[in-house]
């Protein structure tokens, strides 16, 4: 079975990009769900299918959108313990450890979270996304620790994007770089696009790409001669983007502590202390951690808001830092 949304746009509606004007038209819909079924050929404006999302609509141009049901997803259960900090009927919010990945991909499509909820929740989720992704509204790297937000139907999923789209969630991150970020605080807003070189990567770009903002506030510099300059920072995200906050901190020259693939060459330590280079040369991990998730319950329009303490790994870290800082 499958949905029809069948519209003629009228002279208020004129010259809208077409997922905007249909976005509007059918709020329980997602506009980037709407750009999904656009690129999948299921509209049809006078009858000629249309795969350009950003197609400016005019006067009384026939418009049909085909919504098909979601896809059924089969992933095979992965036996690990979920850590759920909140749950209910429509959604759960899981603190994510590091070196899990959210969702099935190239190179590893059943240890991840989304398996690990195909075990726990018997496959009870929402499934309008990929198919490979059922209930994840949002993503964290795999070696970023901290918390996400999982939808368990199709109307809490659409709900919990839209806020996303509207940049009304709240998500503050710890993270901890290289030498002192100048300025101390502030906000670092600039577009984002895939690296030229690596598609695997994202750089800074000036001039194409998605607006990013990071708004950042430096909480503690840790600097002495037993020490490398290291600055414990507060993240708080405006946008969403891929990789943001790590291409944000090497855009400043501040790139994270074991970051792997966002990171420059640094010279060898030298006259530190030998516990501190152990620790940081060990650290398995970036470090950075998703520590304040907030949004509006899609349900009963409560304002939730979760927080996540850092774990152990880089908690023992910081602390080793305070240490040997005095």
């Amino acid at each position: 079975m499958k949905n029809t949304i069948k519209l003629i746009v009228s002279n208020n509606d004129k010259n809208q990009r077409i997922d905007v004007y249909l976005n509007k038209k059918n709020k329980h819909i997602s506009r980037s769900r709407i750009k999904n079924l656009i690129l999948k050929k299921k509209l049809k404006i006078n009858n000629k299918i249309l795969i350009d999302p950003s197609k400016k609509v005019s006067v009384g141009e026939k418009i049909i959108l085909d919504i098909p049901d979601p896809e059924k997803v089969s992933l095979k259960p992965y036996d690990f313990k979920l850590n759920i900090i909140y749950e209910d009927d429509f959604l759960l919010v899981i603190d994510k450890p590091a070196g899990i990945s959210v969702h099935p991909g190239p190179g590893n499509y059943d240890n991840t979270i989304v398996n690990a909820l195909m075990k726990y929740n018997n496959g009870k989720l929402s499934n309008i996304g990929d198919e490979l992704r059922p209930g994840i509204v949002h993503r964290i790297d795999k070696d970023t620790s901290g918390l996400i937000v999982v939808a368990k139907d199709n109307l809490t999923h659409e709900s919990l994007s839209r806020q996303f789209a509207d940049h009304s969630i709240q998500r503050t991150y710890k993270v901890l770089v290289w030498g002192k970020l100048r300025p101390q605080n502030g906000k670092i807003r600039t577009y984002i696009t895939r690296s030229k070189k690596n598609r695997q990567l994202m750089e800074v770009s000036f001039s194409k790409g998605k607006i990013a903002a990071t708004n950042y506030k430096t909480l503690e510099t840790f600097e002495n001669k037993k020490i490398p300059t290291l600055s414990l920072v507060e993240c708080k995200l405006e946008t969403g983007r891929t990789h943001q906050i790590r291409v944000h901190m090497s855009h400043k020259g501040n790139n994270i502590l074991g970051d792997k693939k966002y990171k420059k060459k640094f010279k060898k330590l030298k006259n530190i202390s030998i516990e501190i280079e152990k620790v940081l040369t060990s650290l398995n991990r970036q470090f950075l951690h998703a520590e304040v998730l907030g949004f509006i319950h899609p349900n009963n329009g409560k304002n939730l808001k979760f927080h996540s303490d850092l774990p152990v790994e880089l908690k023992e870290l910081v602390k080793k830092l305070r240490n040997t800082k005095q």
